[in-house]
Formats: C-alpha cells, structure tokens, sequence
C-alpha cells in the first residue's frame, strides 16, 4: 500500500505545484505555454512506464493478475493512450461549458484545476468497484463490453453541436440547490448581493463539467478495464491521463474545429475495446495489436481532419 502512496502524494505535490507556483495568478492560458505543458505531462506519463516495470520487476506491487514487467509496462501505455484518447471528446463538452457560462479565459484554468481533482476522487472510486466487480463476476466483462458498443453507436449517431448545458438535467437541478446569480466576482466561486451568497458562473461550471466527467467515467473506466483488471495500473494510467486533461484542453480547444472527424476515432476504439471484452474469454488479443488499434484509429482521424479541411479549403478559393 506504500507504493499508492507514494503516488497519491506525488500527484497532489504536481497538482499544488501546479495552482499555486505555476498558475499562482490567474491568467489566459496561451498556445505555446499549453503546449510545453501537454509534452511535460505527457513525458511525465511516459516516464513512468519505467516505475511500472521496476515495480513489477521488484514485486514491490500486488500483482493480482499476474503479469510480467514487461506486459506491464505494454499494458500501462495501451491503458493511458485509451484514457489520453476518449478524453478528446471532454475537450469539446468543456469548452461548450465555458462558452455557454461566459467563463472568462483567465479563470478557466482555476475552474479545471478544481474539477480535475474531483474527477481524481470519483475515478478511484469507480476504479475500485469496477475492479472489484470484474474479479468477483466473470460475466460482468460482458455487460462492460455491451455498455462500450451501445457507447460507440451513440458517439456515432450523435451530435454534439446540439449540446447546451443550461437546457441539461445537471444545471436545471443545480439551481434548485443553490441560487445562482449571473454575474462573475473574479476567480471567486460564490458572491454576496444584498446579503445573500449566490453561486457564480465559475462554480456552476465547475459542478456541471464534474457531473459530466462522471458520466464520462462511465465510458473510459470500462474501456481501460478491457486491457487489465490490475487496480494499479488502471488508477496510475487514468490518473495521469487527467491530469494532462488540462494542458490538453488549451492546447486543442481552438482547433476542434480543425479535427472534426476524430470522434470517429473514438468510436472505433470504442467499439474495438468492447468487442475485445465480449470475447475476452474465447479470443486473447495480444496487447500490441490493442495499442497498434489505438495508435491507428488516432491517426487516421487526424490526418482525415487536416486532408478534407485542406480540399475543402483548395474548392473554396476556386469557387472564388
């Protein structure tokens, strides 16, 4: 238990070094500097492949299913690239938040941080009872398989330009519990008007983008659950996933528009990742081709995206 935590505590000095060093003033969060933080969480990700394989290597974690260093560290990547992936699709929902609120950019930083780590907590907690259920029922692989591929069509039939927060079931209850008020107060989460403490734009934002990541835990736990039941590698690849959920959103909320067929890269693996766990007891998947399925779909989304926007573009200054 000494090894979760030794990671818990680095996790929280990352996070507090993050709000209150780093991000200490509230500022808009350019490009460039969320760029450099995308590649320092994601280097950081990476690097700890090599914890993974000197802990398994050392027996230094339980190791419930059994696996080699090497299947490890195989299996930690393929799970943070499936978390890393599927949380393209919060990028969007977040940013329809922030707009829909009026969330100032300065401030949406301090928002995340916030709900980043609330999602921390409700993800281990799911994390341990999905675990727990996958290794006291063998059937319940099934039920997780059918709930991906049920995910995938509707991922694929959807469409989220028609998403509005304030028409949601989430905010319409929320103003039921706390009175609300329109107008922003800095980086503060409520206000006082005229003796009574109403809630800003920035908590009721903060509350509905963490409802919202549970639902989309819903998606993401299943899905890393289909390549190993091991709880410490489930909880290492997720966690560090969110965290770089941040940086992330910064880095490509500006260019959706540029990316525009990447959901059919989630549903790929979505559906990918459910076929897996339905036939988890008559097929074995080797975990290369998982990663291999992973790295395919991603890219092909991308290079979709930028190939039709660049026709696209080419037909436009014809027509002209």
């Amino acid at each position: 238990m000494w090894v979760w935590g030794l990671f818990i505590v680095f996790i929280l000095i990352c996070l507090a070094l993050d709000l209150g060093v780093f991000n200490r003033d509230a500022h808009v969060i350019r490009s460039k500097e969320a760029g450099i933080w995308t590649a320092v969480w994601v280097s950081i990700a990476l690097a700890f492949s090599g914890v993974i394989y000197w802990l398994f290597s050392a027996e230094m974690v339980e190791n419930p299913t059994g696996l080699t260093p090497d299947n490890a560290v195989l299996k930690y990547i393929t799970g943070y690239l499936i978390e890393l992936s599927l949380s393209i699709d919060n990028v969007f929902v977040i940013a329809v938040i922030f707009s829909s609120f009026a969330i100032p950019q300065k401030f949406q930083h301090r928002v995340l941080f916030w709900g980043i780590l609330g999602a921390i907590i409700f993800r281990a907690l799911m994390i341990i009872f999905g675990v727990a259920l996958i290794n006291k029922f063998d059937w319940i692989v099934y039920v997780f398989g059918a709930f991906l591929l049920f995910t995938a069509f509707k991922m694929f039939k959807s469409d989220d330009a028609d998403f509005d927060p304030k028409d949601s079931f989430i905010f319409k209850n929320i103003k039921k519990i706390f009175p609300v008020t329109t107008e922003t107060d800095g980086a503060n989460f409520f206000m006082h008007i005229d003796g009574k403490r109403l809630a800003t734009p920035l908590f009721i934002a903060l509350i509905v983008i963490e409802l919202t990541d549970i639902l989309f835990a819903l998606d993401s736990i299943p899905a890393i659950l289909a390549i190993t039941a091991d709880p410490f590698i489930v909880f290492t690849s997720n966690i560090l996933a969110i965290l770089g959920l941040r940086s992330m959103y910064f880095l490509i909320s500006r260019m959706l528009s540029k990316f525009r067929y990447i959901n059919y890269s989630l549903v790929i693996i979505l559906a990918f990742v459910g076929l897996k766990m339905i036939f988890s007891h008559t097929i074995e998947i080797p975990e290369w081709l998982s990663l291999l399925v992973i790295i395919v779909s991603l890219g092909g989304g991308i290079l979709a995206s930028v190939l039709i926007n660049s026709e696209e573009n080419e037909e436009e200054i014809i027509d002209q």
